[in-house]
């Protein structure tokens, strides 16, 4: 054994014996072990076609409503759409000169019913995906539908709190208090929301009480994007939207629901490590740790796709031979092992 790898070894001895640092690397080591980082481009693809075709659809929607009324006008810069990055800065520029156009607004309905189907699937994917959901068990393509509407239900009664919550610390405080205030609401709401949505993507025989962790995490994670995603992209992009203009800011945009995506995953990668107790994991194999042969026995028998087809798994110790059969289970070391 090389002094390097000595070093791995003794490192990943370290991290198996320690609770904290074991669940973090379990953490990761799922989220490679589920391709979340494909998983988080798709959620941010369908999230970006969903996302134009709302922002057209907005703009008309309020070009027919605050045209002439300064104070509608006032409200919606209040709001939280005003917190959106590279969004919010436009509406602020430009919310005194919208104008309604019906054509835009039949376009921009009929592109956010395709960008919303799409996103609202492609999060339950996501999500049986995280937890391993045999194919042959996912639902069809009518209740996730029903799912997808229900998805919109919540995040529309989230958007109504959260400026109304807005509005009220900002009432009732004012300067540096009402912002602290504000982000320690957003933060609450943003954790409830998180797993009210966590709640429908999440396939029904999880209980409730197991997506509280993550979701934990990801509120707060969520509001400290929300108020400082805008002055992150804003900086990172400052020489490029100069030189690309339109395109600097699909850029930032993308990069933006990209982490938004990751944190999503993340947060429901860890949900499923803490209730599955998918720790500690190997960082050097062999050998394979019981949360190894756990994990990869789930994502094998998750590509069943019919009633009549069973996947088995079955580990073996040390490297398997060229031409080898199997050499049968390990035994009682991993329930999942077969």
């Amino acid at each position: 054994m090389n002094p390097i790898e000595q070093g791995l070894r003794a490192v990943d001895r370290f991290q198996q014996h320690r609770r904290v640092p074991a669940v973090v690397i379990g953490v990761v080591r799922k989220y490679g072990d589920d391709r979340g980082g494909l998983l988080s481009a798709l959620i941010t693809y369908y999230g970006f076609v969903a996302l134009i075709p709302l922002l057209l659809l907005l703009s008309t929607v309020l070009g027919f409503v605050l045209h002439g009324r300064p104070g509608a006008q006032q409200s919606v810069l209040n709001s939280a759409l005003a917190d959106f990055p590279i969004i919010g800065d436009q509406l602020r520029q430009n919310v005194h000169s919208l104008q309604g156009s019906g054509l835009a607004l039949a376009i921009g309905a009929l592109g956010l019913l395709y960008g919303a189907l799409g996103i609202t699937q492609v999060l339950q994917h996501a999500m049986a995906e995280v937890w391993n959901v045999p194919g042959v068990q996912r639902p069809g393509y009518w209740p996730r539908l029903g799912r997808g509407l229900l998805l919109f239900t919540v995040l529309g009664a989230g958007l109504v709190l959260g400026t109304a919550a807005a509005s009220l610390v900002g009432s009732a405080l004012g300067g540096v208090p009402a912002r602290v205030g504000g982000l320690l609401v957003s933060a609450l709401l943003n954790t409830a929301l998180c797993l009210a949505c966590f709640r429908v993507l999440t396939p029904r025989e999880i209980p409730t009480r197991a997506l509280l962790p993550g979701c934990a995490v990801a509120g707060p994670l969520f509001t400290v994007l929300q108020a400082f995603g805008s002055l992150l992209v804003t900086h990172e992009l400052r020489h490029a939207g100069q030189v690309y203009g339109f395109f600097a800011t699909v850029i930032g945009l993308l990069s933006w629901l990209y982490l938004a995506a990751q944190i999503t995953v993340y947060a429901a990668e860890a949900n499923a490590v803490l209730a599955r107790r998918l720790w500690p994991r190997s960082l050097l194999q062999p050998p394979l740790t019981a949360a190894d042969e756990k994990v990869l026995s789930s994502v094998a028998r998750q590509e069943e796709r019919r009633p009549e087809q069973h996947v088995e798994v079955s580990f073996h110790d040390g490297e398997r031979p060229d031409g080898a059969g199997d050499d049968g289970p390990r035994g009682p070391s991993s329930p999942d092992a077969r």
